[in-house]
């Protein structure tokens, strides 16, 4: 009896051997992990740079735009050769053409591609002459800092801010009806005679034929007895801007005002990822 249980207490640190050849497998399984997900993000921003640089040739940027390939794993997609979600942004971008009076200087470029379809070797190659894109949604978005200088061409203005017209209560469009007008509330500042005055301004934008037009109905002044100067405020802030065509030769579609801007947004199907 006590040799026996001599054996079995001899036979108990085994157990511990297993113990450690499965903590040994757990953490070489989380190490391939990490590794493969470090490759698969490696491959994805390879073929983001390459990306990035035919955006900066196709849409005449002085810099590299911000481009993001969405979807997890990334090699999964590129073994089918076909991404389903990329997102270029570039920022502060000027638009300049002076034969069309085009001068914007700080736009905001937003390019959506859904399902762009290129083989992986091409892709990480530069090579993308072949590659297409089924869908892209495209916006530019305009600042008040442009819509600022554009009106200081008729009209010094300071200080002048963009914000939606909460005011107003506007039915939406039934679905897939894109949305051409927009109610839009101006503030800012402007010189009278020597004279600092304070202003609100109500009224709408609008897309008309690719181009932006602003038409002010109400006007609000600080100093009420300055009110015979609203119209020479209203032709003023009247305001056309033509700000180009969005990325990927996309038609404008839409407007829509937000803090601080309004957007231009449109969509554009089956093009080339690049001009050919």
């Amino acid at each position: 009896m006590t040799a026996g249980y001599s054996g079995q207490a001899q036979t108990r640190p085994r157990p511990k051997k297993k113990s450690r050849r499965g903590k040994f497998l757990i953490i070489t399984v989380i190490v391939l992990g990490v590794l493969l997900v470090a490759a698969d993000f490696a491959l994805a921003a390879a073929g983001e740079y390459q990306i990035a640089q035919r955006m900066r040739e196709k849409l005449q940027l002085d810099e590299d735009p911000s481009v993001r390939i969405n979807g997890f794993p990334f090699m999964t997609q590129a073994i089918r050769g076909d991404y389903t979600h990329v997102k270029i942004e570039a920022v502060g971008v000027p638009i300049k053409n002076e034969q069309q009076g085009v001068d914007l200087r700080d736009l905001d470029i937003v390019a959506d591609l859904y399902n762009t379809r290129v083989e992986l070797a091409d892709l990480l190659a530069g090579n993308v002459s072949k590659a297409t894109i089924d869908k892209v949604e495209g916006s530019i978005k305009v600042k008040a800092l442009d819509l600022n200088r554009l009106a200081n061409q008729v009209t010094p203005f300071d200080k002048l801010s963009i914000e939606p017209d909460n005011r107003v209560t506007t039915t939406p469009p039934p679905a897939g009806t894109p949305k051409t007008t927009a109610a839009i509330k101006l503030s800012g500042q402007t010189n009278v005679a020597g004279k600092t005055v304070t202003l609100t301004a109500y009224g709408q934008i609008a897309l008309v034929s690719g181009a932006i037009q602003i038409n002010v109905d109400d006007i609000e002044l600080e100093d009420a007895s300055l009110k015979q100067i609203i119209p020479q405020l209203r032709q003023a802030l009247a305001i056309k801007i033509e700000p180009g065509t969005l990325p990927f030769n996309a038609a404008p579609t839409s407007v829509e005002v937000e803090s601080g801007a309004f957007i231009l947004r449109g969509v554009i199907t089956d093009v080339p990822l690049v001009q050919r």
